[in-house]
């Protein structure tokens, strides 16, 4: 099992990303949300500067945000100061979207942004669009320097449900699930990957599969259930099972049964449709996967937190990664939202020496 960590877009990050290289994380991820944090490429090429082996990429980017060949041409950009460590991390922008009160990018838009992405990389001469105008493009100076696209840079694509997770089982090289901590959700987001790497003629082993989730490791069962714990976890609670809910409200019958309920639960947790349109938004969003909000608390049962985060004893979150290694996840990424470093020490001390 690898161990990841998941970071705000902060230009100030690199030193405790250097902190987590330096504990045996294998990668960071950063999150690419302009309303909430700082600009995630200049925050990648600062980190990319500072460490030497830890896998870096955008946890995740969105095709609403930037045009294809400028994602494609800042991870070349990064894969030049960290020569075979970028990856691409790229979904809908659920998250980056809806903080400025816009819906998330199509599946097709995903789907395009990725192919383009993927021929440049490559080295390819590819087609793009603007409109009704299309041209070829390809990468006209790869080899002075500026970028590098020698080493590979895999993409993963963000899933949260079951027509993305088919997506990356079609093209990329890797799948991020968020929240995904119980069995069952687990095996219903890799069941889609693997239909969908099936249906496209490609091995469903070779995709590798993350989960991005928080932390928290009580002394006994009955803390679950505190307002300390649910501070720690919640805001990742809240926002996985909302990304579940909304992924699958036209078809709620996709989700797997056993946590149908109480992710639905939180399919309007985001919402206030008497506020303006203009700037509900901005109240909604505020502190988003930062604080918890005291209106979410009353949702923050046993069961959700810990279907969606490591979340309670030491032997607990043990038998949580296990099973989720045996249902198909090869890297746990943990998003802290209590210290970094305080996160940093705990796992690296009393989670990762288990799995090496």
């Amino acid at each position: 099992m690898d161990f990841g960590f998941v970071f705000m877009g902060d230009v100030h990050i690199h030193k405790d990303v250097k902190y987590a290289e330096d504990h045996g994380f294998s990668h960071a991820w950063l999150y690419d949300t302009q309303m909430l944090g700082s600009e995630v490429y200049a925050t990648m090429a600062l980190c990319a500067d500072r460490t030497s082996k830890i896998k870096i990429g955008p946890g995740v980017t969105n095709p609403a945000s930037r045009i294809a060949p400028l994602s494609a041409c800042g991870m070349a950009t990064i894969n030049e100061l960290a020569p075979g460590r970028a990856i691409m991390g790229i979904g809908t922008g659920n998250t980056t979207r809806r903080t400025m009160g816009m819906p998330a990018a199509k599946v097709a838009e995903l789907e395009e942004h990725v192919r383009i992405c993927r021929d440049l990389f490559d080295g390819k001469i590819t087609d793009y669009s603007e409109g009704e105008r299309h041209r070829k493009i390809k990468f006209l100076n790869p080899n002075l320097g500026y970028i590098n696209i020698k080493d590979r840079i895999p993409i993963y694509i963000s899933a949260s449900g079951p027509k993305v997770a088919q997506l990356a089982g079609k093209c990329a090289d890797g799948v991020i699930l968020f929240g995904a901590v119980h069995p069952d959700l687990v095996k219903w987001m890799v069941g889609e990957v693997r239909k969908g790497a099936e249906a496209a003629g490609r091995d469903p082993d070779k995709v590798y599969v993350v989960s991005m989730t928080a932390f928290y490791m009580t002394d006994s069962n009955e803390e679950i259930e505190t307002r300390a714990v649910r501070e720690a976890v919640g805001p990742m609670v809240a926002s996985s099972s909302n990304i579940f809910a909304l992924s699958c409200h036209k078809d709620p019958s996709a989700l797997p049964g056993s946590l149908r309920d109480d992710l639905m639960g939180f399919t309007d947790v985001y919402r206030e449709p008497n506020a303006p349109i203009e700037t509900r938004h901005l109240k909604l969003y505020e502190g988003y996967l930062q604080h918890l909000k005291d209106e979410h608390e009353a949702l923050m049962t046993k069961k959700i937190i810990q279907a969606t985060t490591l979340t309670g004893t030491k032997q607990e979150v043990l038998g949580m990664i296990e099973a989720m290694r045996d249902a198909g996840v090869h890297q746990v990424a943990i998003q802290p939202i209590r210290a970094s470093r305080e996160v940093v020490d705990q796992i690296a001390k009393e989670i990762m020496p288990v799995f090496k």
